[in-house]
Parts: structure tokens; C-alpha cells; sequence
């Protein structure tokens, strides 16, 4: 049984990503070096972030370094909000009295302002924060609070948060809503990975406060989670795609579990009103396909996909929920163009196959 849980901060708990991003660019640039795109940062970043500048800034000391970093990120600290499920995760904890403590790089001077932005400065029992290599900490951390190893769990977004659960003998969850890729978090293998914190929490209460049994594993019974999802067209005859992490950073189509009592159609509506703020009608059945423990997935899982085409009926204005990144409208043949995950590909070419049908055949 879980109780107590070691947060991470950044990317965590709370959204700094675009501004450390930022931040980072600025450095770069006063340094003479390349920028960053959002995604070459997050496959780039490293901690402890000394390895990330030696590697792109060798040749300037870490205090002008720092002063350059320092300069940009103050002027957008208090503008970083919690991510989304923070709160209430935190608010699960205090209720059934999971201790929760803080181990992260962040300045302590950002944490109290980011904290006290976000209604999150009374949540902790203690602090450990400026920490650059956590690893050195988390024994420290253990034999201090008096905690047991087994009962133990620390939840970050980076190899780094991950490598300190490892090196502390705890269990470690990684997340995929901050700065690491989740093929990097494969790599470092964690005791589980969520997509956010409202899956730990679905994961924790659905094994009594305990943690699934393999890595990954969600506890569905190993049985088969039946889905849904569709290629959506516009008025333009384009489809919407999105990009999401859970996917290994792949295009895919909007959709997931239909719920009990739910017809496959009604599951739809809901699922991409939720995910993308959508209405759609003119829903027309494709194709079943069977997903098993797919390396594109973030986690093993047996999805029985039940694939869609169909249009809107209102507005074209995207709102994307956490689930995606981004999203793109394009034609069909674009779209073959993306690095899209296996299933979304079968089924482009499922409905292309169809279109080269003469009717009168």
C-alpha cells in the first residue's frame, strides 16, 4: 500500500514548461547557440541540467548561465498554472492521509510564488527544493521522514525523477505531462506511467491504494478494453488529426472507452466532444481492429477498436482537452503523410480503399 508519495514539481504539478523553455532560448541565444524548438528541448533537456549546458554551452560558466536563465524565467514565474488534476490529486492524498512531500530543482523563490498561485502551498509535509541531482537526496529524504521503501512513491515527468525512485529502492510513477517524451520514460522503467494524475488515482483506488502488478499495467483484468473512434471531416472534405504523447508522440484520431451502459455511438459523441469540443453527426461504422500491446501505446493493453468516419454538425473550433497536444485538418492523402500510429494508418487506408470503389461495381 501507498502511503506516501514524493512529487516532483515541474511538469508534475505544475505547467512551467513553456516558460523554462523560454528561458532556455534565451540563454542559447545570448550564448551565440542555435535555439530550440519545443520538441528538440524536450528530447534535448536533461537533469541534472549541468549535462544540458555542457553539451550545447561548454565553454561559459554555469553563474552567467544561470544569471542569463534567471533574467527571462522571472518575468513569467507567476504566470505557470497547475496542471490540469493537481489539485485534486493532492486533495485525494490529504484524504486518506497519503503523506506527500516535494523533491525538485525548482528555485525555492519560483515554488513559493508558483505554490501560492496555485493553492498548492499548504498540501506538503515537507520541502526539498533547489535540489539538482535528487538522487543524492531521496536516502536522505527516506531515513529523515522515517519511511518505508515498499510504501513509497515518487511521481515525475523526467529519466531523472524515475532514475531517483531507482536509486532510492521506491516505486516511481512517471507522467506524461511534462518535459520527457514517453519513449524516454520507457527507457528509464518505471514501476508504472499515467498520462496524468487523475489515472494514478484511478490506478491507485482500483488496487487499494496499492500499485498494479507489472510495469505499465493498467488493472483492467487483462481484459479486453473495448474503444472508439473516427476520422472526423470538415466541410472542406479534411480530416482532423491529433498528436498525443500516450501514442509515442504519433497522429492519431480522437476517440477512447466506451463506457458501461453506453451505445458505441453514444461513446463517440462523447469522446470527441470531450477531447476535441466537437459535435458530429453522419456517424458511419468502418471497421473493428484488434490493438495488442502495441508499442506505440504508452502502456501494454488489448484495445478492440471500433473505427468511425463521420462529420460536423456545428462549429469547427478545436478545444483540445490534455489528451492531445495538438491537432491538424488535412486531406486524406496529407494525412498518409504523418507519423501515424498503426491503427489510425489501417484505418485511412481502410476508407481509401472504399472511395476507389466505382459505385456502380
Amino acid at each position: 500500500m501507498i502511503r506516501n508519495i514524493i512529487f516532483d514539481w515541474s511538469g508534475t504539478l505544475v505547467n512551467d514548461l513553456p516558460g523554462v523553455w523560454k528561458a532556455t532560448n534565451h540563454v542559447l541565444e545570448q550564448a551565440g547557440v542555435p535555439t530550440l524548438t519545443l520538441d528538440e528541448f524536450r528530447s534535448e533537456f536533461q537533469l541534472p541540467f549541468t549535462g544540458f549546458y555542457a553539451r550545447f554551452t561548454p565553454d561559459i560558466p554555469l553563474e552567467t548561465l544561470e544569471g542569463w536563465f534567471h533574467s527571462s524565467f522571472r518575468e513569467v514565474c507567476g504566470d505557470m498554472t497547475a496542471l490540469p488534476h493537481a489539485s485534486d490529486f493532492l486533495d485525494f492524498c490529504r484524504a486518506k492521509k497519503i503523506r506527500s512531500f516535494v523533491l525538485s530543482t525548482v528555485n525555492p523563490e519560483y515554488f513559493t510564488v508558483q505554490a501560492g498561485n496555485t493553492g498548492m502551498d499548504d498540501c506538503f509535509e515537507k520541502l526539498y527544493l533547489g535540489i539538482w541531482d535528487k538522487r543524492e537526496k531521496i536516502h536522505e529524504i527516506i531515513r529523515e521522514n522515517n519511511l518505508l521503501e515498499d510504501e513509497t512513491l515518487y511521481v515525475g515527468d523526467m529519466q531523472h525523477d524515475v532514475e531517483t525512485a531507482h536509486h532510492g529502492g521506491i516505486h516511481s510513477c512517471a507522467l506524461l505531462t511534462g518535459y520527457n517524451t514517453l519513449e524516454q520514460l520507457r527507457q528509464s522503467r518505471p514501476t508504472v506511467i499515467a498520462t496524468h494524475l487523475d489515472e494514478l488515482k484511478t490506478l491507485l483506488l482500483a488496487n487499494d491504494l496499492s500499485l498494479p502488478s507489472g510495469p505499465g499495467k493498467a488493472d483492467n483484468g487483462r481484459r479486453p478494453v473495448p474503444t472508439v473512434g473516427a476520422l472526423i471531416y470538415n466541410a472542406l472534405d479534411q480530416v482532423l488529426l491529433v498528436r498525443t504523447d500516450k501514442w509515442s508522440g504519433k497522429w492519431g484520431i480522437p476517440g477512447g472507452k466506451i463506457e458501461y451502459g453506453e451505445s458505441s455511438e453514444e461513446a463517440l459523441r462523447r469522446e470527441v466532444a470531450e477531447e476535441t469540443g466537437l459535435q458530429i453527426d453522419d456517424i458511419e461504422f468502418v471497421l473493428a481492429q484488434d490493438c495488442i500491446n502495441s508499442g506505440e501505446f504508452y502502456r501494454p493493453e488489448h484495445f478492440i477498436l471500433l473505427n468511425y468516419t463521420c462529420r460536423l454538425s456545428g462549429e469547427a473550433d478545436v478545444t483540445l482537452n490534455e489528451e492531445a497536444q495538438t491537432f491538424r485538418w488535412m486531406s486524406e492523402s496529407e494525412a498518409m503523410q504523418l507519423n501515424l500510429n498503426q491503427p489510425t494508418r489501417t484505418l485511412l487506408e481502410t476508407v481509401a480503399a472504399w472511395s476507389a470503389i466505382p459505385t456502380d461495381a
